[in-house]
């Protein structure tokens, strides 16, 4: 935990937090704090700061906080994902979350097992849970919105035009004729299907929608491995 984020239930006066669970054991067992340690901390959607340690004890810490710093600047990336299988799906969430990117769709594919919807990590708790620990990591604050689809042509024909307005749209697909562009300058809404792939329908139906076809060579990558390898390709994560 790199940093500390903090949640408006979290506060007992303007400048003051007390934490419980995870981020209360954090500080006792891995920080080792004692009443004056100072930590990163950051408000949800808000600052980013320091926090100081006043009290802790079996039940909770308190800090009081000085919130004065900008988060780091989000990815000007719309990602589009096929809903990946559940035991990599916490993984790939909080790694979208540390790239820094804020807006995610979660869609449906031939070949994503309707099992996949049935995973208790789609629950509102479990998503902002598995984003903060991704916001931790590399100390953010801005919570990425996660939009589920469970319908493919009516997301694609009806919503994905949309998401592609003033943006390059991508989809990722092995095969194809053009390499995946590097360093864009713009805004983008990259599409990235399950494994085994998107199926030529698909690929034709979002390229349809205005998604051009892009590939990253003959190797065939894990939706956790092409995610990062993806957006650290198309933007630079220095510049924001």
């Amino acid at each position: 935990m790199n940093l500390a984020l903090l949640f408006d239930d979290d506060f007992i006066a303007p400048d003051r937090v007390r934490l419980t669970g995870r981020r209360r054991d954090h500080l006792a067992r891995i920080v080792k704090a004692t009443p004056g340690t100072t930590v990163p901390v950051g408000r949800v959607n808000g600052m980013i700061g320091e926090g100081t340690l006043v009290s802790l004890d079996a039940g909770h810490a308190e800090l009081t906080v000085s919130l004065d710093r900008q988060p780091p600047a989000p990815i000007p990336l719309t990602l589009v994902l096929a809903m990946p299988r559940p035991k990599m799906f916490r993984r790939t969430l909080q790694t979208c979350a540390t790239l820094g990117i804020k807006d995610l769709w979660l869609i449906n594919a031939y070949k994503v097992e309707k099992s996949f919807w049935q995973t208790p990590w789609l629950a509102d708790d479990a998503l902002q849970d598995n984003l903060t620990l991704g916001l931790e990591q590399a100390r953010d604050t801005l919570m990425p919105r996660v939009h589920i689809r469970k319908l493919f042509k009516p997301f694609v024909e009806d919503e994905l035009p949309g998401l592609m307005i003033n943006r390059r749209g991508l989809v990722a697909h092995p095969g194809t004729a053009t390499p995946c562009p590097v360093s864009l300058q713009q805004p983008a809404t990259l599409c990235i299907g399950p494994e085994g792939g998107f199926i030529p329908y698909e690929v034709e139906k979002l390229a349809e929608a205005g998604a051009e076809p892009v590939h990253l060579g003959e190797r065939i990558l894990r939706v956790e491995t092409v995610v990062p390898v993806l957006v650290s390709r198309l933007f630079d994560a220095c510049r924001f």
